[in-house]
């Protein structure tokens, strides 16, 4: 069975940082576009930030600067970098993937992770 598996989530303070991990299980997705979601309590899932194959990077206007998403096509392995974090980035993050073309809309990915939570205290 195809999984995205993500890792690295946890606890941290405001303006502190974390980097978040995604790793296939099951196939490759290095020619994917690969993609972080989040979903804060009571609120809808939103686009955080995407990367093609060929690297190139799209984020939501809410983590702009921030936020730096990256991949690792030897180890088939997506980060999302997270600096400065503040309160409201609290949420349970997605990694997913996509054939393409790029998008923000979460209907258009295939394959998702579990999710892990970030929780930036104020």
């Amino acid at each position: 069975q195809v999984q995205l598996v993500e890792s690295g989530g946890g606890l941290v303070q405001a303006g502190g940082s974390l980097r978040l991990s995604c790793a296939p299980s099951g196939r490759t997705f290095s020619r994917y576009i690969m993609g972080w979601f989040r979903q804060a309590p009571g609120k809808e899932r939103e686009f955080v930030a995407a990367l093609t194959w060929s690297e190139s990077a799209y984020y939501a206007d809410s983590v702009k600067g921030r936020f730096t998403i990256s991949r690792d096509n030897a180890n088939d392995t997506v980060y999302l970098q997270m600096n400065s974090l503040k309160p409201e980035d609290t949420a349970v993050y997605y990694c997913a993937a996509d054939k393409g073309p790029i998008s923000t809309s979460e209907a258009r990915y295939d394959y998702w992770g579990q999710g892990t939570q970030v929780t930036v205290s104020s």
